[in-house]
């Protein structure tokens, strides 16, 4: 039988380690609740009582980059990947950083790397092939730009913008037909997409 004592400190260490399991998961919830100032203070003050935190340094690269914090984002993501430079999270989130930042080359360098190394089921797959057609489209290389954009909404087919970007780069590079099915299929999820909307009718107009 365990003592009165021995109790009390098992009941201590417990309580301890519940508190910060607590406020690890307190920094996660508000980024996803998007109270990304709340997430980042939190994730500062973990990674001030443990520099080896890598998940912290995670919640707070997503949150500085939603809250349009994009050098520091860049900055801490920098730091993180000293302590652990092939964390995919990290790779992905420096490489939104700095495709923000406008330095597109270095930016989808850090994508492809991502893309390599990241399982199947990584849920920001989506989000990277998607960056990687907007830095295509920055410079204006429509048909690598829609093979990005279609890689995007085959893994996510129900975000809207980029069905209305992937028309964009097709409309760009000449493919008409192809340019047409991606708007519609815009306006399908969202008839409210203006940019779509637009998009349909400069091409219908075409097509004629």
């Amino acid at each position: 039988m365990f003592s009165k004592k021995s109790i009390l400190f098992i009941s201590l260490i417990l309580l301890a380690c519940s508190s910060v399991f607590a406020q690890k998961a307190d920094a996660l919830i508000l980024y996803r609740n998007g109270n990304y100032p709340e997430a980042i203070k939190i994730c500062e003050q973990e990674i001030t009582d443990n520099p080896q935190n890598i998940d912290s340094y995670c919640v707070l690269c997503w949150s500085l980059v939603r809250n349009r914090q994009y050098a520091e984002a860049e900055q801490r993501s920098t730091e993180a990947r000293k302590v652990n430079p092939n964390d995919v999270r990290l790779i992905e989130i420096q490489a939104e950083a700095k495709f923000y930042l406008g330095k597109n080359s270095a930016a989808m360098e850090l994508f492809q790397l991502y893309l390599a190394n990241v399982p199947a089921n990584g849920s920001r797959i989506g989000n990277a092939y998607y960056y990687m057609g907007e830095i295509y489209i920055r410079q204006a290389k429509y048909q690598h730009a829609d093979i990005s954009f279609t890689a995007a909404v085959h893994t996510e087919p129900t975000v809207d913008y980029w069905w209305t970007r992937c028309g964009y780069a097709r409309e760009m590079a000449g493919s008409l037909e192809s340019a047409l099915a991606a708007y519609s299929k815009a306006i399908e999820l969202n008839p409210n997409q203006a940019d779509a909307g637009r998009g349909k009718e400069r091409v219908s107009a075409r097509l004629r």
